[in-house]
């Protein structure tokens, strides 16, 4: 029984390796070269975001302007169609004897 016991063992636990390092550790890391470059590339970001930001900010000032400008517009139009129609009523309201043949 100690037999089977000791074999179940084994079985059941297999010696696991310890890992052993063979790659230096400072081969492998980016060092100063990286940290710049990755600093580099984030400072890049940053103006990119900052730069983007100005656009869209001066894209809703422009749509604001332009709102503006179209409601004035509009404005205008409804002012000059009110003094067109009130010059038609005016020559619409003129009969014909009204009219001083010697004019023509």
């Amino acid at each position: 029984m100690h037999v089977l016991t000791v074999a179940l063992a084994s079985v059941a636990s297999p010696a696991t390796p310890t890992p052993t390092m063979t790659v230096n550790p400072d081969a492998v890391t980016p060092g100063f070269a990286g940290f710049v470059g990755i600093a580099v590339l984030a400072i890049a970001v940053i103006f990119l975001l900052l730069d983007m930001l100005r656009r869209i900010r001066r894209a809703g000032y422009r749509s604001e302007i332009a709102e503006e400008l179209d409601a004035r517009t509009q404005a205008g139009a409804e002012g000059e169609a009110r003094t067109q129609a009130a010059a038609a009523v005016e020559a619409s309201s003129t009969d014909d004897q009204d009219i001083d043949p010697s004019r023509r």
